[in-house]
């Protein structure tokens, strides 16, 4: 298989994997919100807890950032990801501010 092929299947699972986190991050800021303190709820919290010791674990990359990086040289911040480069570069940051406020939320629900 080609390098170009290797990345573009890279690409695809990264981005599906980008878009559960995505699902994951907003069923909790919705489950927050509304109160709705289940099992789902905790379970996100568990999965974005995972989440962030395999980054601290790869040095704030994705594992799979570090594996396509085998078949890329580009500087571009989406070339590893179906996603706009604005987007690819500001992703933790955007999440991070994110979950924050999921955070505070949830906390205010749990004491009121």
């Amino acid at each position: 298989m080609e390098d170009k092929t290797k990345l573009n299947l890279i690409k695809i699972t990264h981005t599906l994997i980008w878009l559960f986190f995505n699902f994951v991050v907003f069923y909790m800021f919705y489950a927050a919100v509304v109160n709705k303190l289940d099992v789902w709820l905790w379970l996100g919290y568990g999965i974005i807890f995972t989440e962030g010791i395999v980054l601290l674990i790869f040095n704030s990359f994705c594992p799979v950032t570090v594996l396509a990086r085998k078949f890329s040289n580009s500087t571009e911040d989406n070339f590893d990801i179906y996603l706009p480069n604005w987007l690819a570069k500001n992703n933790k940051l955007i999440y991070t501010l994110i979950l924050v406020v999921v955070i505070f939320i949830t906390v205010y629900q749990l004491l009121k």
